[in-house]
């Protein structure tokens, strides 16, 4: 089997990110990005998804983490996407619920070769100690724009604001994790009617 690695970078005037990425490994995960609390919920994509992860960014975050976080976003979706290739003898599709404490959220995930990010969550706080929550989303957007996946991303019940963050990034590497992962009964084929999904 062909490893699924990949190897990433971006440079802007606002950024400098760099993704390694193996959707095969063992939850291992590395990072430098000057912004603790999204270091906290990468790490939780990581080890529920069991992939191997390391980040590191420079950004402006003299001004706010808004580019930064955005662009660790798409960094990571270009690199699952450069990691799963033609996605021949993949699951394709992958949800899971995940609950913490009071908090309960679902994400559904369709790594259809079409962006689309559908999200429902309404926090209770605006931030998270210094993190803008409002970033949560902007983050998921970069993603599946440059991973082109679809995701379905919905809290449904919470009060504590970290709580519900928490619960969407480790949804997210677990169905993430069902939809990646190779089906047995489908080597080297396609999961679609059309032949592609890319």
């Amino acid at each position: 089997m062909t490893p699924r690695i990949a190897d990433i970078t971006r440079h802007t005037l606002e950024t400098q990110i760099s993704v390694n990425f193996n959707a095969d490994g063992t939850g291992q995960a590395t990072f430098d990005t000057g912004i603790p609390f999204l270091e906290h919920m990468l790490d939780q994509i990581a080890r529920h998804g069991l992939f191997d992860l390391q980040i590191h960014a420079k950004g402006d975050l003299h001004i706010d983490a808004h580019h930064t976080v955005e662009d660790i976003g798409i960094t990571f979706g270009q690199a699952i996407k450069q990691a799963l290739g033609d996605k021949k003898g993949i699951r394709r599709y992958g949800h899971a619920y995940v609950p913490l404490d009071e908090a309960l959220s679902r994400v559904t995930i369709d790594c259809s070769g079409r962006p689309g990010l559908f999200f429902s969550v309404d926090f209770t706080q605006h931030r998270v100690g210094e993190f803008d929550v409002e970033l949560v989303r902007e983050f998921f957007q970069g993603l599946v724009n440059h991973a082109l996946i679809t995701l379905h991303i919905e809290n449904l019940r919470g009060d504590n604001t970290h709580h519900i963050v928490e619960t969407i990034f480790k949804a997210f590497g677990r169905a993430l994790r069902a939809a990646v992962e190779f089906d047995p009964r489908m080597q080297n084929i396609t999961p679609s009617t059309k032949g592609t999904l890319v």
